[in-house]
């Protein structure tokens, strides 16, 4: 990146992590715009240059993930199922996010289990992956893509991936490296199976 784009990028980062240190110790609710900027040394029109709202600066890499995931999706050779792009998109993202420090991603779970607002957002971020998903899945099928089985297989795979994704601050039992991937690969081959049933079955009329 040249000097401007590193700039931006140092900016960005820092509305991150000023508004994420505010959220912890005022609340996301009571935490103002003006409040994100004021601690990032910048204006608040400049706030909206990076993002257009505060519930964006929670899910800040949201947009970069669900663009490579529809990419991978939309790339995939003649022959390739849904689940296994997913899969490659997966860990191509898992690799990306070594850097990131499992402190964060807790930060982000317990502020997004304590704020109704957050929630209804995080949905409606899951039901973008599905809506994408779906469409790939009736490809598979040879369905039409407002027909009912896409949907079906792909809602239960982005809850089985929510599923993963989530745990307790008391659970140290969350899956990290090797094992993580061998739990996705689990989740993926169950999915498998049940998009393989549902293609040796006919179609309803």
């Amino acid at each position: 990146m040249g000097l401007r784009e590193r700039k931006k990028q140092r900016t960005r980062e820092t509305i991150v992590r000023v508004a994420m240190d505010l959220f912890a110790e005022r609340g996301f609710e009571g935490t103002t715009i003006h409040d994100i900027a004021a601690s990032a040394e910048i204006a608040p029109r400049t706030f909206f240059g990076y993002f257009r709202s505060k519930e964006a600066v929670v899910f800040h890499d949201f947009d970069a993930a669900f663009v490579a995931f529809s990419a991978r999706l939309h790339a995939r050779p003649a022959g390739e199922t849904a689940f296994v792009a997913m899969r490659a998109w997966l860990l191509d993202w898992i690799a990306e996010r070594e850097d990131v420090l499992e402190a964060e991603d807790l930060a982000r779970r317990r502020l997004v289990a304590a704020t109704p607002t957050l929630e209804a957002h995080e949905r409606a971020n899951l039901a973008r992956f599905e809506a994408v998903l779906a469409q790939a899945v009736a490809e598979d099928l040879d369905a039409p893509a407002d027909s009912l089985r896409p949907h079906l297989v792909a809602a239960a795979a982005v809850a089985a991936l929510d599923a993963l994704g989530r745990h307790s601050e008391e659970d140290a039992r969350k899956p990290a490296g090797e094992e993580a991937v061998a739990v996705l690969d689990e989740a993926l081959a169950f999915l498998q199976g049940g998009l393989d049933a549902l293609r040796r079955r006919p179609v309803a009329q």
